[in-house]
């Protein structure tokens, strides 16, 4: 037994029951995954969100096996997200093995590892991280992981792999095109409808067969660092506005035809509606 299995098990269970998660899946890549070589060498400076950082008092990988996130970057508030929430997110998506997953904003690479659990050795993971540091450790943290190739470079220029799943760790304005082009019929993108300073919602859409009326729901709500290319202060304004009312109630992303309505919210070519068709 490694110095933090018995940890990584009772935190895998205790932040899947936190989430509400029922998927043994999901529990057991948080049990499988170390957090040591992702959150970099200790002590590590921790929080909940929101909050001012904690640092821990040394170097025990039991601090790092909680309900917390850890900051990779304090100044800029880069941090590896707090696993309770992503515990959710990732139940929501049903990955499946075999799948190709892309994953925007890498980080250090932790839930990466979390993704390539997931979709086991048959699937692909394609991660994006624009900062060089951070997409440098990314990669020598999931070197071993060879369903994995991390990509130093924006996330939202032309050219993403054809995807079953995309899973963005930005927060954005709008949903980029780029993303919606790169899905598979079924593919599924999640990301935080949550532009900088925006406390938003984590939107799950899933392209249809045909048609361009796509399912769409809140998971919850959400705030993430800004993704670089898909910021709008106008927009977020609106947002903030929006999310005071109803968030819960959206069904179905529109990008065709002028809002009617049932809008919850519209940007550019796209609007949110609380109608399923």
């Amino acid at each position: 037994m490694d110095a933090s299995e018995k940890y990584r098990a009772f935190y895998a269970k205790l932040i899947c029951t936190a989430a509400k998660v029922d998927d043994p899946r999901v529990e057991a890549a948080f049990g499988a995954v170390k957090r040591e070589p992702f959150a970099g060498p200790g002590p590590w400076w921790t929080g909940i969100g929101g909050h001012p950082y904690v640092e821990t008092p040394d170097d025990d990988p039991a601090f790092l096996y909680q309900n917390l996130l850890v900051a990779l970057d304090r100044e800029r508030g880069i941090n590896i997200g707090m696993p309770g929430w992503h515990a959710a997110w990732l139940a929501s998506c049903n990955i499946k093995p075999g799948e190709t997953v892309v994953q925007i904003g890498a980080g250090s690479g932790y839930y990466t590892a979390i993704l390539a659990h997931l979709v086991g050795p048959n699937g692909r993971v394609y991660a994006y991280e624009i900062d060089e540091a951070l997409g440098a450790k990314a990669r020598e943290n999931l070197n071993e992981q060879h369903q994995v190739e991390v990509r130093t470079q924006s996330g939202v220029a032309p050219g993403l792999p054809q995807a079953d799943l995309i899973y963005v760790c930005a927060g954005a304005a709008q949903p980029s095109r780029t993303w919606l082009d790169a899905l598979r019929p079924g593919g599924r993108l999640l990301f935080p409808l949550a532009p900088t300073g925006v406390f938003g919602g984590m939107l799950l859409i899933t392209r249809p067969d045909q048609g361009s009326t796509w399912p769409a729901m809140f998971v919850s709500r959400a705030a993430f660092i800004g993704c670089v290319g898909l910021q709008d202060e106008e927009a977020g304004r609106r947002l903030t506005e929006a999310f005071s009312r109803e968030w819960d109630r959206v069904r179905s992303l529109r990008l065709d035809r002028a809002p009617d309505d049932s809008c919850w919210f519209a940007g550019e070519g796209w609007w949110l509606s609380t109608a399923e068709r």
